[in-house]
């Protein structure tokens, strides 16, 4: 999957993955989490995401990564914000208070960059690649963050072969493979939510479950 993929869906608002309120897991599930206040995290693939914002609002210091230039502009624009916009490396880093959003490609993010990062949220990203590209991005995750990190993972299990992706089917196999080497993996949630989904249902999808992780890095 190619980076033009994804600048084509922002640029003609084909942005179904995007929703229009905070994940209710991330507010039901952060808090267990007993992070520091000010505690940096990392949220990759991030869209618009209003995840971002709600983060900002517990008190931390969020770095969201986001390939789409008009994905982060738009975060900004829609909640009034007036970014100061500097260069990082191979960034664009757009900052205002305590929310900077880095347009660029996940890939080229360093160990450096986010060396003060003790926690990660992921609701779209490992979600929004297909298989091999998931081996790269959780390679990538393991490789550049810090030791005594935490955090929550959301992906989605159904049968692949009645929907193509994005969103790709995650199955718990797949994300033990991925992650249990370098995270502790423990389930919080495991929910059919078919029902809500009418995308899913009109595609002859017959089974969705959302399923919620707690990370700890080992």
């Amino acid at each position: 999957m190619q980076p033009e993929f994804w600048h084509k869906r922002w640029q003609s608002n084909q942005i179904g993955f995007h929703l229009p309120e905070v994940n209710p897991y991330l507010q039901r599930f952060w808090p267990q989490l007993a992070l520091e206040e000010g505690a940096r995290v990392l949220v990759p693939l991030c869209g618009k995401s209003l995840n971002l914002l709600w983060l900002a609002r517990q008190g931390h210091e969020v770095l969201g990564i986001e390939l789409s230039e008009k994905a982060v502009e738009d975060f900004f624009s829609e909640h009034h914000f007036d970014p100061n916009v500097s260069e990082q490396g191979p960034f664009k880093v757009y900052r205002a208070g305590s929310i900077e959003l880095w347009c660029g490609d996940f890939f080229e993010l360093t160990a450096g960059d986010v060396a003060d990062c003790t926690a990660l949220y992921d609701r779209a990203a490992l979600i929004a690649l297909p298989p091999a590209m998931r081996q790269q991005y959780a390679a990538h995750l393991n490789r550049i963050m810090p030791r005594e990190s935490s955090g929550l993972l959301i992906t989605l299990d159904y049968d692949q072969a009645q929907m193509d992706g994005p969103p790709f089917a995650v199955l718990d196999d797949e994300v033990q493979g991925l992650f249990a080497g370098f995270w502790s993996l423990k389930i919080l949630e495991d929910q059919d939510v078919l029902s809500e989904s009418s995308k899913f249902v009109e595609n002859g999808v017959t089974r969705l479950e959302e399923r919620v992780y707690r990370i700890s890095s080992r």
